[in-house]
């Protein structure tokens, strides 16, 4: 109070000072953060219900063990899209109804794999998705051995024709690796190889195979394709390495059926005040044929619905409509995104953002956000964006600072996930939660993608994010 005397300040007029002060401080804080001050208090409600939810785990146990993996075609899915739809309904969503998809059928049959030479042993392997079957009878040949498609053009057709490619490419990142699984089969194609096989493209391994989706190009010959795990991939290429002639046998059944009939699953927490306005939310319900499908994309659908639960249970309405979606055949046909853009037709415009989680449930971090239609799509899919807004970016920052009790704050520029790909096309902001994905790859597209990978805390705070994001897009003051 000295230096308030100094001033001229008198004991009188301190109080009043220090009144103006707190308020012109406040007004500053409040025009960079505008949410912050009347959402943290909600934000901070969302994450002690997060914490503690059991009922999301227990819907995630149940998808898991009860109905299993979720290939599209299959009657696995039909039994989850309608106990979906009756999970939508006990949380209280509103609107609940199906988006019928038109889905593709791939049949993976009898498959298998054999070394007959140097020595006689089984390998480790699962087709790949997409792929066609063997002749009656399987495929003998002599196995090539390559690190990268450099090395295979470098061989040329006349060390490749007739044989077995084999491509050992270590796993680098998803994205630059999962090329290998995706084009590996045309590229040798081309050399007139007969089949080729994959190294499974995870960074760890116990001779645990990944299967995905592979692609075949146009004018290319198809030829049979299959991953095999880490340490089969290695062993084979060190013995062609060493000079040893590896000679394998493979047979698969796998083939396509006529397309069936499948659906998205959607409900709604209407909006208060302006519930035309969406934030769409949630993740894909298929899986592959193996597994349980728990981290990818189990996980990510529960944890969507979870929030929008919380959100009800609360209270909590906020002034736009979450509607939590719930999509199909993404693994092998992103079928499901398109169809829920098509069905929202002009109402796309109405859409203020779209939030989908699919990497794991493991610990989050925070977001990556995207705006703008895709420009560039690389090998695995992925999607770079416009430039962001700078108010866009602002807003999502100011809402991701109000995780920071589960250290989850990172909003950062992102590339857009596969199922609200569409609507990022049509210009919806997309946001993409993220984990330190510490584990996901070991799990990815295997037999061991099983409810017993999910840690509690880990998925429950992956909730908590959701839900935080989702409420505070959808209660954001003021305009879109």
């Amino acid at each position: 109070m000295g230096q308030l005397a100094w001033l001229g300040i008198g004991a009188a007029g301190y109080d009043r000072t220090m009144l103006v002060l707190r308020v012109v401080l406040t007004t500053v804080v409040l025009a960079g953060m505008t949410i912050a001050a009347p959402h943290t208090a909600d934000a901070n409600r969302l994450i002690d219900a997060a914490l503690r939810d059991d009922a999301a785990l227990k819907r995630l146990e149940y998808l898991c063990y009860q109905i299993g993996n979720r290939l599209s075609g299959t009657p696995a899915l039909d039994r989850a899209v309608q106990w979906s739809v009756e999970q939508m309904k006990a949380v209280g969503l509103e609107n609940v109804r199906t988006i019928p998809v038109q889905v593709p059928k791939w049949v993976r049959g009898r498959e298998s794999a054999e070394m007959l030479e140097p020595a006689r042993k089984p390998l480790f392997m699962l087709g790949l998705g997409g792929s066609v079957a063997t002749p009656a009878g399987g495929v003998t040949a002599d196995v090539v051995a390559v690190s990268t498609f450099d090395e295979l053009e470098k061989l040329g057709r006349a060390r490749v024709e007739g044989k077995i490619v084999l491509y050992d490419a270590p796993f680098v990142t998803y994205s630059e690796t999962v090329a290998y699984r995706g084009n590996g089969a045309s590229r040798a194609a081309h050399l007139g190889a007969v089949a080729a096989l994959v190294r499974s493209v995870t960074p760890r391994s116990l001779r645990d195979p990944h299967t995905g989706a592979m692609n075949y190009a146009a004018g290319e010959p198809k030829i049979p394709t299959a991953a095999v795990s880490v340490e089969d991939a290695m062993w084979i290429h060190k013995l062609t390495a060493a000079g040893e002639r590896v000679r394998v046998h493979l047979e698969m059944e796998a083939h396509f059926e006529p397309d069936v009939e499948s659906a998205d699953v959607m409900g709604e927490i209407v909006g208060s005040t302006r519930p035309d306005e969406v934030v769409v939310m949630g993740g894909h319900l298929d899986s592959w044929d193996v597994g349980q499908g728990a981290h990818d994309d189990g996980g990510g659908i529960m944890a969507a619905l979870g929030a929008a639960a919380l959100i009800k249970q609360l209270g909590l309405h906020p002034a736009r409509t979450i509607r939590v979606v719930f999509w199909v055949n993404e693994e092998n046909g992103a079928r499901g995104g398109a169809a829920y853009r098509a069905w929202a037709g002009d109402q796309v415009a109405k859409h203020v953002a779209a939030i989908e989680m699919d990497g794991g449930a493991e610990k989050p971090v925070g977001f990556d956000l995207a705006a703008g239609a895709r420009q560039a799509r690389g090998s695995a899919g992925d999607q770079a964006g416009a430039a962001i807004p700078e108010a866009l970016m602002g807003k999502a920052k100011t809402i991701g600072a109000l995780l920071k009790r589960i250290d989850a704050t990172s909003v950062v520029p992102g590339n857009g996930e596969t199922d609200i790909g569409p609507l990022m096309d049509a210009g919806v902001p997309a946001f993409g939660l993220r984990t330190v994905m510490t584990h996901y790859f070991d799990y990815h597209h295997s037999q061991a993608d099983t409810f017993d990978k999910i840690v509690p805390d880990d998925f429950r705070r992956c909730m908590a994010a959701m839900a935080v994001m989702s409420y505070g897009l959808a209660d954001w003051p003021g305009a879109r």
